[in-house]
């Protein structure tokens, strides 16, 4: 039977988007459904407001502690002014996002909330739109965790931060992973008294423990208060304080920011209608991102962590290729080198395996580390925090690699190409540019040489053998 699209797209955050484009440019039918605005999460909430807003504190702070490089300034923070350019940042990109775009390159967007009525069929409003295939790709929001009395006192999450009329004088963070980190160091710098809460026994649980343990001296050097193990069991409100109790100890704030994580959206499309399974943790693919309905794919958000934008964007092509041409094989997404960047300062960046990780799967592992600090570019311009570390085999295999520092996400790009081409470390050891941050990579190469040479005594001694020759040969 004809169908009159090729693709429907269910949410238009960064997922749906990039299939929609992809699909689009194809010369696929497509039609993009949303029920909000196009760009999601990462547009309105996350990605660029929080890097806009992290830019700002980051000029504050350092306008403040520029004291030793002989700049004498005082420092008076305008947070209505701050969040003016927050939300110029977001006009500037939401153009790339907008309904205009899209339709442009023939894009079908509809506005409203869309819903399966069967394994073929969507409904949205009172149409019912027929496809060869159908990418759901509705993304996640905040998790909000069960802690009596939280939502009678109030909280803020990523969805309020970037609206508040003045910077929070005192402000308890409920999690330490990316968001509550990233917001709270932000709103730190920008005058709150800030309190992490982290339940676990580190922040970024799921990073290498060296970068956690680094983040955690930089948070403290700088006031933040880090509370590890701290679950919280109840907040109420005195006065006009937010009262977080853990335990025995109260902590309490003008705001609470409540980062403790996402939850797929999947409520409102009656999935079990069309035969896909999902969980709390979000829809399940296979690897090329194939629902168990064979018309249905989910990318993005919706099929659980990690919730990163460029993994929508790879899970999407993915997706497009396999949804659109099904006859040519299917494609599938490899997940072995995702890289991710937390915008703290300094920033963390990685790669594949953590150290735990990498003792537990291979035996032979070998770290080796540098320091910032001797890196000629960060003593030059006084960014000395920070460090990099790889995981490798003894033969040159990378199977992780760890960065902190000064624009750390930007250095680490060429590690993580190194490992995605499955080349070895020494790879790493060409010609850099004098003096970058990412000599650091260089000096990485070159230390693990060292190592390797200092192993083998064998080979010392035959080197010394040899030229010991050359030169009785005059």
């Amino acid at each position: 039977m004809a169908v009159p699209y090729d693709l429907v797209v269910l949410g238009g955050g960064a997922a749906g988007l990039t299939v929609a484009s992809v699909a689009a440019q194809l010369q696929a039918k497509v039609a993009l459904i949303e029920r909000d605005r196009l760009g999601g999460d990462c547009l309105w909430f996350g990605c660029v407001p929080s890097k806009a807003l992290i830019e700002v504190s980051r000029r504050a702070w350092r306008a403040r502690h520029s004291q030793r490089l002989g700049i004498h300034t005082e420092v008076r923070v305008d947070f209505p002014q701050v969040l003016e350019w927050v939300h110029h940042a977001v006009a500037a990109v939401q153009p790339h996002d907008s309904p205009e775009r899209f339709r442009g390159l023939g894009v079908e967007v509809i506005s409203g909330e869309g819903y399966f009525v069967d394994g073929r069929t969507v409904a949205v409003g009172d149409r019912r739109l027929r496809a060869r295939a159908f990418a759901v790709t509705t993304g996640s929001r905040p998790h909000i965790p069960d802690i009596p009395g939280l939502i009678q006192a109030g909280f803020l999450t990523n969805e309020q931060v970037f609206s508040l009329p003045e910077c929070p004088k005192n402000l308890l963070v409920v999690g330490g992973g990316p968001i509550g980190c990233e917001l709270g160091q932000a709103l730190a710098r920008l005058g709150a008294h800030v309190t992490i809460l982290a339940a676990g026994d580190r922040l970024l649980p799921r990073a290498d423990p060296d970068l956690s343990a680094a983040l955690t001296e930089r948070f403290q050097t700088e006031g933040i208060d880090v509370v590890l193990r701290a679950r919280v069991e109840r907040v109420c409100v005195d006065g006009t304080d937010k009262v977080a109790v853990v335990g025995d100890h109260t902590y309490r704030g003008h705001a609470l920011l409540v980062a403790t994580g996402r939850v797929p959206n999947v409520e409102s499309l009656d999935l079990a209608s069309a035969g896909v399974t999902y969980t709390a943790q979000g829809i399940s693919v296979n690897r090329g991102m194939q629902t168990t309905n064979p018309r249905i794919f989910a990318a993005g958000d919706v099929v659980g962590p990690p919730y990163f934008t460029h993994a929508a964007g790879q899970e999407a092509v993915v997706l497009v290729q396999n949804a659109l041409f099904p006859r040519w094989g299917q494609t599938a997404m490899d997940y072995r080198v995702l890289p991710w960047v937390i915008f703290t300062d300094p920033e963390v960046a990685a790669v594949g395996l953590t150290e735990p990780q990498a003792r537990a799967r291979y035996p032979d592992v070998q770290v080796t580390t540098q320091p910032l600090a001797a890196v000629d570019r960060a003593q030059a311009s006084g960014h000395t925090v920070g460090f990099a570390k790889v995981l490798h085999r003894p033969n040159g295999q990378i199977v992780g690699a760890h960065w902190i520092g000064e624009g750390a996400g930007e250095w680490a790009a060429e590690g993580v190409l190194t490992m995605a081409q499955r080349l070895p470390l020494g790879s790493l050891g060409g010609i850099h540019a004098y003096p970058t941050f990412a000599e650091i990579n260089l000096k990485l190469a070159q230390q693990a040489r060292r190592t390797a040479y200092q192993q083998r005594p064998w080979l010392a001694a035959g080197l010394q053998r040899l030229f010991a020759a050359l030169r009785a040969w005059g």
